[in-house]
């Protein structure tokens, strides 16, 4: 190798190197999104992350800027940063966990996942997320047992550049929702509402008659500008109702 070929390749070495902020920043996403760092987590002081990385305090403030600008931390005056709790923004509907909703009926849940498969996306995955660009995702088609009766069946897909560990997460075990609340932050949610005549595989998946009505709901959920998951679920409309309860006036 000439000396010019090895100085044009530490170079490139040089211009790729990650700097210090987007290190800290890196290093605090990751404990946000496997978990490590819970939503309500106080973050580390200013204070302690410079010492923790030998470097200026106008460094972790970069990072930690960076993070509020893509919705997963909040920065409380006096009070220190925060990993983001989930927020419904003008939502009908909260996000709920359907494991839990079904165990707060008194019923046995039961969970069972018919595939999840991680492909290059394609066109019509980056028309469902409402994405222009997408390099990976998660595909999960899931069923929801109450009392051994199916409650719901579920088709999701997972931004996986947004969420990179959900493609290391067990969901064989553990329902996606379920993992998904615990583990990734959400700033923004939204629902879509219709009803639907079971065709032959979705009365099959829910037992019950082909044409039987269902309910169904769309969701997509953001964290920033970026966008987490898209989500349907459908439920036998006679077993199932929303609920939403409203005050005239705002008050």
């Amino acid at each position: 190798m000439s000396v010019a070929t090895a100085d044009r390749a530490r170079t490139r070495a040089i211009a790729v190197k990650p700097t210090l902020s987007t290190k800290i920043r890196s290093d605090i996403e990751r404990r946000i999104l496997t978990g490590v760092w819970a939503p309500g987590h106080r973050i580390p002081f200013e204070h302690e992350l410079t010492l923790e990385y030998g470097c200026s305090r106008m460094t972790v403030s970069k990072a930690l800027s960076e993070l509020v600008q893509e919705g997963l931390i909040e920065r409380r005056r006096r009070a220190g940063s925060f990993v983001c709790r989930p927020r419904v923004l003008s939502a009908v509907l909260e996000i709920t966990d359907i494991r839990a909703e079904i165990g707060a009926l008194g019923r046995d849940y039961r969970y069972e996942l018919g595939r999840a498969k991680r492909r290059v996306a394609k066109v019509i995955d980056l028309k469902r997320l409402g994405v222009r660009a997408a390099k990976q995702v998660l595909a999960i088609h899931c069923r929801h047992y109450a009392d051994g009766v199916p409650f719901a069946v579920e088709d999701r897909l997972i931004n996986l550049d947004a969420v990179p560990e959900a493609g290391e997460a067990d969901f064989a075990t553990e329902p996606p929702g379920t993992w998904l609340l615990a583990h990734v932050p959400w700033t923004e949610a939204e629902h879509a509402i219709s009803a639907m005549a079971a065709d032959r595989t979705t009365a099959a998946a829910l037992r019950i008659a082909i044409g039987a009505a269902c309910l169904v709901i769309d969701r997509h959920t953001w964290r920033g500008a970026r966008t987490l998951t898209a989500v349907q679920l459908v439920y036998p409309a006679e077993a199932h109702r929303l609920v939403a309860r409203f005050r005239a006036g705002g008050n």
